[in-house]
């Protein structure tokens, strides 16, 4: 039943926050509140079972607990009067009436809740974390993960976030004109980082978390409404729906993963990557060809245009790269623009460019540095060495799926040896 809960709460939990922030101003008794609507779960749930609608639940049971904290006086008195008495009111209406109106203003919410926590005020590094933790519904080490930095980091930086929008008693709303231009760069982040965590989870028994995915997906194409003269917004809605439109090949029978090359392409959704095309095209002429995610895109596209594997256009997505190389100066890019160059001219030239990221300290503890050196020793027949490598990339992974695949080349690599 715990795992029940828990994956209702990897759901439900971003709506519930953003609605609370909505009603009581204050994102850390949002989360408080939040937390103790999880706890009251956690005690009932498993003796009643879990209800038919479990965020409205969860949302009348944090409201209850805020109505409760009002009344000791946790808030300003006249706060207390204004919002307790609009409590009290949605209090009485029926949980499937409450579950309407939480419908009908979740985009908002969550919008307003993205934005105030992408806030100037806030380091870009505070900005992004805060978002992931309250809106992503990750942990702080999965955060951790995503930027390779230590999960202490990443905690400190949440709670200097929270203290300085409290201090600064920042607005509830969703910025305009100029302001939400300064705003929008951090915001595309996070977004792009929720998906990446759904699209390859960091860490757990699952290679990939699909609702995450579902509410990067959602809040992208909301932004694209809200900001539709912005070419990165559509950037990087064209990059996660052709992203996306793999989903269904990238999971095997018994939830293994299936990489790239080796997916059956009857599986791709052809309406999302339709979708990420046109996206595309929007982001392309409103002049931002040359933007860090419409850059990815059209490196995606490159593999959706691709009717097999083979007719990839490998010699097109090196090139990308070394545009996006360029713009965002990044190891990890380089890692990718190394892939690209091997499957386009070969291993030995990608494992040059590899050896060289090798001392790069943020790729130390990174995963796919050593699968993807493993894996063009393997295609250069150095099976002990690229054994050697799958084993150092399973250790380091925290993601199960992963591992075991991982540990499946590593014995691919001592069967050849033996041989």
């Amino acid at each position: 039943m715990h795992r029940e809960i828990d994956a209702v709460w990897r759901i439900e939990s971003a709506r519930l926050i953003a609605g609370l922030v909505r009603m009581v101003r204050d994102v850390s008794l949002a989360e408080e509140l939040a937390q103790d609507a999880l706890v009251a779960a956690l005690e009932k749930w498993p003796q009643s079972g879990v209800p038919d609608n479990p965020g409205a639940w969860l949302m009348a049971t944090a409201k209850r607990r805020a109505i409760d904290v009002m009344r000791r006086g946790h808030l300003l008195a006249r706060k207390h009067e204004e919002l307790g008495h609009e409590l009290e009111e949605q209090q009485d209406a029926s949980v499937k009436d409450l579950d309407a109106a939480l419908d009908d203003t979740v985009g908002d919410d969550l919008l307003r809740l993205m934005f105030i926590s992408c806030h100037p005020v806030l380091s870009t590094e505070g900005r992004v974390a805060l978002t992931l933790r309250l809106l992503g519904g990750l942990t702080t080490e999965e955060i951790a993960r995503a930027f390779l930095v230590p999960a202490p980091t990443v905690a400190q930086r949440i709670v200097r976030a929270k203290r300085t929008l409290a201090e600064e008693k920042v607005a509830f709303e969703v910025p305009r004109g100029e302001e939400l231009a300064a705003r929008l760069a951090s915001v595309l982040e996070v977004i792009y980082l929720v998906f990446n965590e759904g699209y390859s989870a960091t860490a757990g028994d699952d290679w990939m978390r699909p609702e995450l995915c579902a509410d990067a997906l959602r809040l992208g194409r909301i932004l694209a409404e809200l900001a539709p003269g912005e070419p990165e917004v559509h950037g990087l809605v064209a990059l996660m729906e052709i992203q996306a439109s793999r989903s269904r090949a990238r999971v095997g029978p018994s939830g293994e993963p299936v990489l790239l090359l080796e997916q059956n392409r009857a599986l791709w959704d052809q309406l999302l990557i339709r979708r990420g095309l046109t996206a595309l095209a929007r982001a392309e002429a409103l002049g931002g060809a040359q933007g860090p995610y419409a850059l990815q895109a059209a490196i995606a596209a490159c593999h959706a245009r691709a009717r097999t594997a083979d007719e990839t256009d490998w010699a097109r997505i090196a090139a990308l790269y070394a545009v996006l190389a360029r713009v965002i100066p990044s190891p990890v890019v380089e890692l990718n623009r190394a892939v690209a160059v091997t499957m386009a001219f070969g291993p030995a030239e990608g494992l040059a460019l590899v050896e060289a990221l090798t001392s790069e300290p943020s790729l130390r503890s990174y995963h796919l540095l050593p699968s993807v050196r493993g894996d063009f020793l393997q295609k250069l027949g150095r099976f002990e060495e690229a054994r050697t490598e799958f084993e150092r990339a399973a250790s380091l992974t925290r993601n199960a799926r992963e591992r075991e695949l991982l540990q499946e080349r590593a014995a691919a690599c001592a069967r050849a040896m033996a041989h």
